[in-house]
């Protein structure tokens, strides 16, 4: 018992260095990027697929508004905002998670780190985005989309825009949370809804970002 234990307490400290060293290398990687939107979505997403076309006209639409592009580093939606910010000649950005079906960064990151924690890269997320613009996806899109509502909500940072693309996809969500967990159950403020814009096309995302930074009377370098 007295061999596990301090064989737990060696494990416990070399998962604290390498916690440590994602958080180091993340921040001198990515210290002077300047405004960027993070584009989050499925790494499933085919390059036939309408949503895989209008993430990458999204990445190019962001860089030609001077942002750069943050994603996920993976295939799928990640892969096309990549590829609509690198071949417009923008800053695009990757942060990796070292998973079994997506280990590898795609072809269109110029710079990025890879994470084997997913709270460390949810981090870099938040730190370097100004914006977010949330495309259809799954459990993970979900996570990352509801820990900003969260951070938001609690002031633990300040206000920025998320932004759905994808009506048909997100209606229903939406409306589940409006109808049960605000109205219904009451364990939700109404107001958090208002942190969320839902828009179809790649113009109507660089009106929402327009929109807020009025509303708010914010810069995109706030």
């Amino acid at each position: 018992m007295s061999n596990r234990k301090e064989q737990n307490k060696a494990n416990d400290a070399w998962q604290i260095l390498r916690i440590q060293g994602e958080f180091t290398k993340g921040f001198d990687t990515f210290n002077e990027l300047g405004s960027c939107v993070s584009v989050f979505g499925s790494a499933r997403t085919l390059s036939t697929n309408s949503y895989y076309k209008e993430a990458e006209k999204i990445g190019k639409l962001l860089v030609e508004a001077g942002f750069g592009v943050i994603t996920g580093g993976g295939p799928g939606i990640m892969e096309a905002a990549n590829k609509g910010a690198h071949n417009a000649g923008g800053k695009s950005i990757g942060v990796g998670i070292d998973l079994p079906f997506e280990s590898n960064m795609n072809d269109y990151v110029d710079l990025g780190v890879e994470n084997r924690y997913f709270f460390t890269r949810k981090v870099m997320f938040l730190k370097y985005s100004q914006a977010f613009v949330i495309f259809t996806g799954g459990v993970g899109t979900l996570d990352e989309l509801f820990e900003a509502v969260t951070l938001i909500q609690t002031k633990k940072i300040g206000k920025f825009p998320i932004i759905l693309v994808g009506t048909e996809f997100w209606t229903g969500l939406l409306d589940w949370i409006k109808a049960v967990m605000i109205d219904k159950m009451k364990n939700a403020n109404p107001d958090d809804l208002n942190l969320i814009k839902v828009v179809d096309t790649e113009d109507e995302v660089l009106q929402a970002l327009d929109n807020f930074y009025k509303k708010y009377n914010l810069s995109p370098n706030f």
